[in-house]
């Protein structure tokens, strides 16, 4: 179903009309139509939700569709495909690449996880594309020019009608580079109102943004930069549709599960935009394969079944991997990776910070490969052991509980060995109101073992209090998170995790995540 946004003030010309009576009848405008295609948050090519949803062999059969009754249109991603995926770990993001050059993409932006695999992995990826890297925010400390492979913007012309695309992505990127670099990352705002100037000052009469933002970043450029036209957006993984002054704001949730659809008519008469269509497609089981997208997904798909096929045991239960439950409150699954990796280490507790775990999804009962579970943890995290003092151990539970009531965070503590009680609605660094460790409080002044992720020692997702720990297996001596929790699946033969709260609010949420 397509809605559509007019820039005109239709109240007013409505009043107008029944004050004065009927206006002579308008001849037709000379309308251009521009056409976006837009994805975002793709981390692999095949379908998802068993099969029922996306797979970028079906988007290519829309957009081939499209395009041959559509003669402006441009295909747009609006970030995150490199990583995470299981087809991450073996061709670090050369699939997605090789996909989407098939498809023909014209533009993306950096998401955050473009940098998970490093600099020197990212430039390879960008010298692969035959689509333009689009990105403003992310530039040289040295010369203050774009990265290297970037373009901040560009500018395309159809039927006499000049399109600007500039890209921005999270800040939060920062966090992901590693070791001296000369890459830095603007504020959002701060880089985009020179580059729509420059857009202008170059002809551009239509502007769309590309954006790797949270929606309240996104509403917040909006409002501050109003010559934007359309954000085609990122980062969240559910469809969203805001509206902030005249510009819409449009995320098509994730694993191109939704082909996103927006029709700029430009009015060049009254040189304006008059108006948008926008229309969120279905991308289902319905729609055919395209032979040559399908061909070249085909090659990875079979590399990565003979990789990762090989079954590691069954769950009896649905295992709840998406990330509105996760990132929120406890899950059977989420229970069980955190008693894993404490009971590997042999550690008194464990924490594992739930934006670790991936794959958003319902897992249904069945066989469990090495690729479910490479897709639940794709980043290749190693388990490590700390000692810890309680105090410690308490902040790093703050810190996991910080942020908005109720709000997904990519912090939130998924926890094995500690029972939690907390309330998200107090003031941050006061929500933890009550640890037992097996059976007793927590002590702040003892002394207890800790078993994480090396991300989270690293200080990932706020978590600085854990690297001044003492190191009793580092990452380079810890496990694979992903072998810990296979040989985990394999030792039970067959698994039933639940919930038992072990972290339960007091603001009347269920405390089981059911």
């Amino acid at each position: 179903m397509k809605k559509r946004f007019s820039t005109c003030v239709a109240a007013l010309a409505l009043l107008l009309a029944f004050a004065v009576g009927p206006a002579p009848a308008e001849p037709a405008r000379p309308l251009v139509r521009l056409t976006l295609l837009q994805l975002n948050d793709v981390y692999q090519t095949a379908p998802v939700d068993g099969g029922a949803r996306g797979g970028l062999a079906r988007v290519g059969t829309l957009v081939r569709q499209i395009r041959a009754t559509t003669p402006n249109t441009f295909f747009v991603m609006a970030g995150d495909t490199i990583s995470p995926s299981t087809g991450t770990r073996v061709f670090k993001g050369a699939q997605m690449i090789a996909a989407w050059n098939a498809l023909g993409l014209d533009y993306a932006t950096l998401g955050n996880h473009e940098f998970d695999l490093g600099l020197a992995v990212l430039n390879d990826r960008i010298n692969e594309s035959r689509f333009a890297w689009i990105c403003a925010n992310v530039v040289s400390k040295s010369t203050g020019k774009a990265m290297p492979g970037l373009r901040p913007y560009a500018i395309v012309e159809r039927d006499g009608v000049k399109m600007g695309v500039f890209g921005l992505v999270t800040t939060e990127s920062a966090r992901l580079l590693k070791g001296p670099t000369d890459i830095t990352f603007l504020d959002p705002i701060i880089a985009a109102r020179p580059i729509v100037a420059q857009l202008r000052k170059e002809g551009a009469q239509v502007i769309v943004a590309l954006t790797h933002l949270s929606l309240a970043q996104d509403k917040a450029l909006a409002a501050a930069v109003p010559e934007i036209d359309v954000i085609c957006g990122g980062h969240e993984h559910t469809l969203l549709q805001s509206l902030v002054g005249r510009t819409p704001i449009l995320k098509a949730a994730s694993d191109a599960r939704n082909l996103g659809r927006i029709d700029i008519f430009y009015d060049r008469a009254r040189r304006r935009v008059d108006s948008l269509d926008i229309e969120f497609i279905p991308v289902n089981a319905t729609i055919a394969d395209d032979p040559a997208v399908a061909a070249v997904t085909a090659q990875y798909d079979a590399r990565l079944k003979a990789e990762f096929g090989r079954p590691v045991g069954r769950a009896a239960v649905p295992l709840e991997a998406r990330r509105a439950v996760n990132r929120r409150r406890e899950s059977n699954l989420s229970n069980f990776v955190a008693d894993a990796f404490r009971a590997a280490m042999g550690a008194d507790v464990a924490i594992s910070n739930a934006g670790g775990m991936r794959g958003d999804a319902l897992v249904a009962a069945g066989p469990l490969t090495l690729a479910d579970v490479v897709s639940l943890l794709p980043y290749g995290n190693t388990i490590v052991k700390l000692e810890v003092k309680g105090k410690t151990l308490r902040e790093a539970l703050e810190n996991g509980l910080g942020g908005p009531a109720d709000a997904e965070s990519r912090a939130f503590p998924q926890i094995s060995g500690m029972r939690v009680t907390y309330d998200r609605r107090k003031p941050e660094g006061h929500r933890v109101l009550q640890v037992m460790v097996a059976d007793k409080p927590l002590d702040d002044t003892a002394r207890y073992t800790l078993a994480t992720n090396s991300f989270m020692f690293e200080g990932g997702s706020g978590y600085d209090m854990l690297k001044s720990a003492k190191v009793l297996i580092g990452p380079d001596e810890g496990p694979l998170d992903t072998d810990v929790v296979s040989n985990a699946i394999r030792a039970c033969g067959e698994i039933a995790p639940k919930t038992d709260g072990r972290l339960t609010p007091v603001t009347g949420e269920n405390p089981v995540g059911k």
